[in-house]
C-alpha cells in the first residue's frame, strides 16, 4: 500500500478551530490498498478537524456510490454509500491506533494520514450480502434468473385418488376421539 499524499492533514500550522477539507475518490484509491471488489467507485468525503490545545477531533462523512457485483445474479449495480466516522486524536509518547475511535501520535508530529481510515469506513459502509435493486423489485431480467427460476423445487400436489386406504382408516383413528 503506498502512502497517499493528499490524505496527510498538516495541523501544525492550522489556528484552534474547525477546518474543513474535502476530497472525491474513485476506483484508483481502493486499487492503492489492493482491494478490488469495487469495480468503480464515486464518493465525496468531507473531514472536518476541530483543533484544540491538546488534542483534535476529526468528524468524516461519505456519500457516494460504488459499483459492485450482486451477490445473487452477478449483475453489476451501483450501491449507495452513506457513512460516518469520529476520531479523537491526542498526543502521546508514541503512535498507537489500537482504538478504533482514538488516534494516539507523538508529541513531534506535524500532520496526520488519514486515508486507511477513509477506506475502512468505505469498505464497511457496503453491506455484506449485496442484492440488485432489479432482484428485490423484480425488474431485473438476466439469464440466471432465468436459470434460478427454473431449477427451483416444484410443489407437490397432494392427490388423494392415490392414497392408500390404510392409510386413511389409520386418519379416522386420530379424529375420531
Amino acid at each position: 500500500m503506498m502512502k497517499l499524499k493528499e490524505f496527510f492533514i498538516p495541523f501544525s500550522g492550522l489556528k484552534l478551530g474547525k477546518h474543513e477539507f474535502e476530497y472525491d475518490i474513485d476506483n484508483t484509491f481502493f486499487e492503492s490498498f489492493e482491494y478490488q471488489e469495487f469495480n468503480d467507485a464515486s464518493v465525496h468525503i468531507t473531514a472536518i478537524l476541530d483543533k484544540m490545545n491538546n488534542m483534535m477531533e476529526l468528524d468524516i462523512e461519505a456519500k457516494g456510490t460504488v459499483n459492485v457485483d450482486g451477490d445473487l445474479t452477478g449483475e453489476p449495480f451501483d450501491q449507495p454509500i452513506l457513512s460516518n466516522l469520529h476520531l479523537v486524536i491526542k498526543f502521546g509518547e508514541e503512535y498507537d491506533d489500537e482504538n478504533d475511535e482514538i488516534l494516539v501520535i507523538p508529541h513531534g508530529e506535524h500532520k496526520v494520514n488519514i486515508s486507511q481510515y477513509i477506506y475502512e469506513m468505505l469498505v464497511l459502509a457496503v453491506p455484506q450480502k449485496r442484492i440488485h435493486p432489479g432482484v428485490l423489485d423484480g425488474t431485473l431480467q438476466s439469464e440466471i434468473l432465468d436459470k434460478l427460476e427454473e431449477l427451483q423445487p416444484k410443489e407437490v400436489k397432494e392427490e388423494s385418488e392415490n392414497t392408500d386406504p390404510r392409510w386413511d382408516d389409520l386418519k379416522k383413528l386420530l379424529t375420531d376421539k
